[in-house]
């Protein structure tokens, strides 16, 4: 992308740029959140303990983060560069029956950046980290996590084009246009 995804400016009442719009979503589902990095919105934040070890070390921070501040529940995690997301999914995700981790299946493929995630499997990303693992997807072969198909998740949402991830300039364009 060349620059920072977070600071990318994203058109909209309740934002100035994907990171602003992303914590806003967030903050009117989940009753505590946080961003994991350096600053780029008002929510709390957590440090990772090695900045840009991977979004599973990111995702344990955060979730470390909220355990220390006295969350026992599961946690919403969602990257920045979904500049479609919407409220819907967040709600979807966070009211999805069971104690589980749930994650979305988007084209046949799973969104491990968009997903909800049970304690107990946080623990387990935190044990896949103290070992170097680095990769989401290392996590969801070490747990079972119940997989959701498009068709499932897509009309709560409001569209199935709301877990398409932003990662070249090509890509906002076309997401914005549309």
């Amino acid at each position: 992308m060349g620059r920072d995804k977070a600071d990318i400016p994203w058109p909209g009442p309740e934002s100035s740029t994907l990171a602003a719009r992303t914590a806003a979503l967030l903050a009117s589902v989940c009753p505590v959140a946080v961003e994991v990095g350096p600053g780029h919105t008002a929510l709390p934040r957590a440090i990772e303990g090695q900045p840009g070890a991977g979004p599973l070390a990111a995702a344990v921070a955060g979730f470390e983060h909220l355990a220390g501040g006295g969350w026992a529940g599961p946690v919403l995690l969602v990257a920045t560069d979904l500049p479609r997301l919407t409220v819907g999914l967040l709600r979807w995700l966070a009211g999805h029956p069971g104690d589980g981790s749930v994650v979305p299946l988007s084209g046949g493929r799973v969104q491990p950046l968009c997903a909800r995630y049970s304690p107990a499997d946080m623990r387990v990303a935190a044990r896949l980290v103290a070992d170097g693992q680095r990769a989401m997807n290392r996590l969801l072969d070490a747990i079972d996590a119940t997989l959701v198909p498009e068709e499932l998740w897509s009309g709560p949402a409001g569209g199935a084009d709301c877990i398409v991830d932003a990662d070249t300039p090509r890509d906002l364009r076309r997401l914005s246009e549309s």
